[in-house]
């Protein structure tokens, strides 16, 4: 008796050619999630904040008010919230948050160009300079300034560096509150107390805002 071949038993039952047909499928589909995982998770780890290409506009609040209620006002303008370490590195903190940093070390910062600022989320002292990081990485100083100095920093395009003066907190000749980006920010001298005898006294940051080059921004992670 001839003996059926593979082909004849496939011939025979339509079931097992269908039961193979499955297999087939069932395993190029594995094959092909196995080979895609890798892939998709190459794609996760390339996550990374978009690339700041130009400096945001100042933020100013034209208005005046007592200082906690300008803060506030500001912070929803920017849409930023506390910043829930302790601590931060600028560079590690989460986007969209805000933090203090003492006058002096902002000072040190600016003047030797740091590529990176620690924030506090409790200020050290009542003078301390607020920090806002944007949803999109970017760094914003906050402190009080003349009403001509107002002014001069709206416009989101300005024609030429601007000189000015940065209180850390409110006086009666700096009762407006601003936001200015940090990249934009050319600084040679350390905050001055205005009280010289008052180490809690309100500091001044004597700095140019600039109109186009940019200093060297606090990192953000890539």
């Amino acid at each position: 008796m001839r003996r059926r071949s593979a082909f004849d038993i496939l011939r025979l039952r339509p079931f097992a050619r269908q039961s193979l047909s499955l297999g087939v499928l069932l395993s190029a589909a594995c094959l092909a999630l196995l080979s895609g995982e890798p892939g998709a998770a190459r794609e996760r780890k390339m996550e990374v904040l978009p690339a700041q290409t130009t400096a945001p506009p100042a933020v100013v609040i034209d208005q005046v008010s007592d200082e906690h209620h300008l803060r506030t006002q500001l912070r929803g303008k920017n849409d930023v919230v506390e910043l829930s370490a302790s601590s931060s590195p600028f560079s590690q903190a989460p986007t969209g948050t805000f933090g203090f940093i003492a006058p002096r070390a902002l000072g040190m910062a600016l003047v030797t160009q740091s590529p990176d600022l620690t924030l506090e989320r409790i200020p050290t002292a009542s003078n301390s300079y607020e920090i806002h990081k944007l949803k999109n990485g970017s760094g914003m100083l906050v402190g009080f300034v003349a009403h001509d100095v107002m002014a001069q920093i709206s416009p989101a395009n300005r024609p030429k560096n601007v000189h000015l003066s940065f209180h850390s907190n409110p006086s009666e000749k700096a009762p407006y509150i601003a936001a200015v980006p940090l990249v934009k920010l050319m600084v040679d001298r350390m905050p001055v107390p205005l009280d010289v005898k008052n180490p809690e006294s309100t500091v001044t940051l004597n700095m140019d805002l600039q109109g186009s080059a940019n200093r060297k921004s606090p990192t953000v992670p890539q």
